[in-house]
């Protein structure tokens, strides 16, 4: 084990003012640890989205009635509160390692040789993002589960994995201006697709709005709509993604499209099978709650789809895999620390 440098007083305050650059002045992350930091925060952006539905699906929506604390008078869950108490507690505490995980994934991506801005940018927005979204959960417990609301907190959860995926495809590429391995028209397909995509998983927001799933036990607005009407919206949306997935497949394989595109394709193509079997059999089967939590992991795990198609479509060189050497004529002293970037 090497020796541990001498920390002076003139570090410990550039550490204090600005602690990122004083870990990257000391500690240079190898690529795969970057790119796990990454994945590791888009991991935990769908995990906090399948417990949010666990918590909707148990009826333990309301299991802490208030926010911050979990009642007026406890900041955690008491015996009182029963099983729902527990799981809507358990939930909140998920949200601490959701940051532990974009905190990480900043940390990692702010050290690595040489310093790429964008990425650590990406991870900032998820943190702001997750706190934004910290707060509209509080705000949805405290008027009731308002199913607008509810709504709203999904679809920022939907963006936040939107930057985690982009965030984790990015460790895999340089900074270099992206080169286009299609033609534009085969772009503005996809960007159909992905508009039809971001329509889909509105239009599900509004399913459980107007469903029977309230996500509390007790008397919960809904949203004034014909469940059966709107769930038929959402179906047909769901065939115009995976018409628009087909043909895309096709037009990739006409225009002899390198495979990266085509197997980015022809997976997500499977995945919409597979997430357009589980919602006819939970339609025509009550919407039994295992099947509605399956409904929304495989949203999220489309919407993660989508989004690789996308960045399928071009390529930027990636990163000298050799971590390069910090100039000797700058140390990594108290001044070479002190100001932040």
């Amino acid at each position: 084990m090497g020796r541990v440098p001498n920390v002076t007083r003139a570090d410990a305050q550039a550490a204090l003012r600005n602690p990122l650059a004083f870990i990257a002045a000391r500690w240079t992350p190898d690529p795969r640890t970057v790119r796990r930091a990454a994945l590791a925060a888009l991991v935990m952006s769908v995990v906090i989205v399948v417990t949010g539905g666990a918590v909707r699906l148990t009826g333990s929506g309301l299991g802490c009635p208030t926010w911050p604390k979990c009642t007026e008078d406890s900041l955690t869950t008491t015996s009182e509160m029963g099983l729902h108490g527990v799981i809507e507690f358990g939930n909140r505490l998920l949200t601490y390692v959701l940051c532990a995980a974009v905190g990480w994934a900043i940390i990692a991506a702010r050290s690595e040789k040489p310093y790429r801005r964008s990425l650590t940018l990406l991870g900032w927005t998820q943190f702001w993002i997750v706190m934004g979204n910290a707060v509209l959960g509080g705000i949805v417990v405290l008027v009731g589960l308002n199913p607008y609301t509810v709504a709203a907190h999904f679809l920022l959860s939907s963006a936040l994995i939107a930057v985690a995926t982009v965030m984790w495809q990015r460790t895999r590429e340089g900074d270099a201006e992206p080169r286009p391995l299609v033609g534009k028209a085969v772009q503005q397909l996809v960007w159909f697709l992905v508009a039809a995509s971001v329509l889909l998983i509105a239009a599900g927001t509004v399913v459980t709005g107007a469903g029977p799933h309230a996500g509390d036990s007790s008397e919960v607005p809904r949203m004034p709509l014909d469940w059966e009407t709107v769930s038929k919206l959402h179906a047909v949306l769901a065939w115009i993604v995976v018409t628009l997935t087909f043909a895309l497949w096709f037009v990739l394989k006409a225009v002899d499209a390198p495979k990266g595109p085509l197997a980015r394709t022809r997976e997500l193509f499977l995945i919409l099978l597979a997430q357009g079997v589980i919602g006819y059999v939970q339609y025509f089967t009550d919407l039994p709650e295992v099947l509605v939590g399956a409904h929304m992991f495989g949203s999220c795990v489309m919407w993660i789809w989508v989004l690789r198609v996308l960045l399928s479509l071009r390529e930027r060189p990636e990163p000298d895999p050799r971590p390069s050497a910090v100039p000797a004529q700058e140390p990594a002293t108290s001044a070479s620390i002190a100001g932040p970037r």
